[in-house]
């Protein structure tokens, strides 16, 4: 009698090699998507808050920052000034707005009046000295230190004012066509210096003035307006502003809106890296080194030569065995588990009925049955085809498992009354 062909048991079993079972059918032995979703729900809630935080920054964002471009021709929200240019253009006065130097002076050489609002400070002085002298007219709309300085020498930023303004206090027409000025205005004070040389105000608080007007160094008429108020579309309806800017903005038949971009920045004129940096940078990097380097001398050096020791680590079967089975069951792996149980069963088995290791399963299905007198086709279910649907039905077949090996070891004991039977031994 011949032996059967050798067959390495291998898991899961009850699967072929191509992913079928043993009656033909297919067998899924990928994890499913609530398993994956289950593994990998760290992950997922950790990129649902960033998501959620992003989405509520975002929020907060779109919320606290004006929409659209602040005294933009284009924006109608408050903080734009498309009611002003709205009706500059009803009266006549072609309104177009500008975002470069060469854009303003050429609109300035051709007669346009050029109102400039330089929010950030991006036009350098040489570019403000450029459009004093191609402007015949120029209003300046909150203008900085750097505009002060070159197109008013003498006149300062002085705050703001404590409410709204009905002093015209000059005789500019547009001031007296306005008669006063809404609250929120900003202030500037001329020095004797810039009143000897032609510069005035109009709107006095406490000796500054809300608006100023005189002749630049560069010989243009330059309108200094010391807040945005006036124009944009939040208080523009409000008191005297609209008379005012009107007047000032509509002497011509066009207005070049000047708001400077990123490309009118002065490269030049920008602070270097050194310049940014604060001197005791310098010395606490160097010292900052010196530390690093000391304690990497000091932390490295050799305690002596190495020794070379046996550390023996034994770590009990009965932990691998628990751990493994923590991770079988926080994985909701019921199959592999089995997988394991029936495999370490086969291999006892195989030891108890004298089978080769590379014997087929079936061979020891058939020998396990025939030493306790059991259907075969009950004992290769056990031990290949049934899958458990749940928790209770792993425990039921562990616990099978379990009984199968002791009725085999328990039938081939030599005072067994079934020792007498076939064991499955090799002739």
């Amino acid at each position: 009698m011949s032996a059967p062909a050798p067959a390495t048991v291998r898991g899961p079993i009850g699967a072929e090699p191509d992913g079928t079972g043993p009656d033909g059918a297919n067998r899924a032995l990928t994890p499913r998507l609530r398993t994956l979703a289950r593994r990998r729900r760290p992950w997922i809630v950790i990129a649902g808050a960033v998501l959620l935080g992003a989405l509520v920054l975002a929020f907060v964002q779109g919320v606290a920052r004006p929409a659209g471009t602040p005294m933009s021709v284009e924006n109608a929200a408050p903080g734009g000034a498309r009611a002003l240019a709205q009706v500059l253009a009803a009266r006549g006065v072609e309104v177009v707005e500008v975002r470069s130097l060469e854009q303003a002076e050429r609109a300035a050489r051709g007669g346009a009046t050029v109102l400039l609002h330089d929010a950030q400070g991006l036009l350098g002085r040489d570019g403000l000295a450029d459009l004093a002298r191609a402007a015949d007219r120029l209003v300046v709309a909150r203008p900085d230190f750097a505009a002060l300085e070159v197109l008013a020498p003498g006149v300062r930023l002085a705050g703001a004012a404590g409410g709204a303004l009905d002093d015209v206090g000059c005789d500019l027409p547009a001031a007296e066509r306005a008669g006063g000025l809404s609250a929120g205005q900003g202030l500037l004070t001329v020095d004797d210096e810039a009143a000897a040389s032609g510069f005035a105000g109009c709107f006095a608080d406490d000796e500054a003035y809300a608006v100023v007007t005189g002749p630049a160094p560069g010989g243009a008429e330059v309108a200094l307006v010391g807040s945005t108020a006036p124009f944009v579309n939040e208080t523009v309806g409000e008191a005297g502003n609209a008379a005012l800017v009107i007047g000032l903005l509509g002497t011509t038949d066009e207005l070049a809106w000047y708001l400077p971009g990123p490309a009118d920045a002065d490269v030049a004129a920008a602070p270097t890296l050194q310049e940014l940096i604060p001197g005791w940078v310098s010395p606490v990097l160097v010292l900052a080194a010196l530390v690093v380097v000391s304690a990497g001398i000091q932390r490295g050096r050799r305690f002596g030569p190495l020794v070379v020791e046996d550390l023996p680590v034994h770590v009990p079967a009965g932990e691998t065995g628990e751990g493994r089975a923590r991770l079988y069951a926080r994985s909701s792996a019921r199959v592999r588990a089995l997988d394991q149980l029936r495999i370490g069963t086969v291999r006892r088995l195989q030891d108890l009925l004298r089978l080769p290791r590379s014997a087929h399963v079936d061979v020891v299905v058939t020998a396990a049955a025939a030493a306790i007198g059991r259907d075969a086709a009950s004992v290769r279910r056990l031990l290949v085809d049934d899958l458990p649907g749940g928790d209770r039905d792993l425990v039921s077949l562990a616990r099978d498992l379990d009984d199968l090996e002791r009725r085999v070891r328990a039938a081939l004991r030599p005072d067994s009354p079934d020792a007498s039977a076939p064991t499955g031994r090799r002739p």
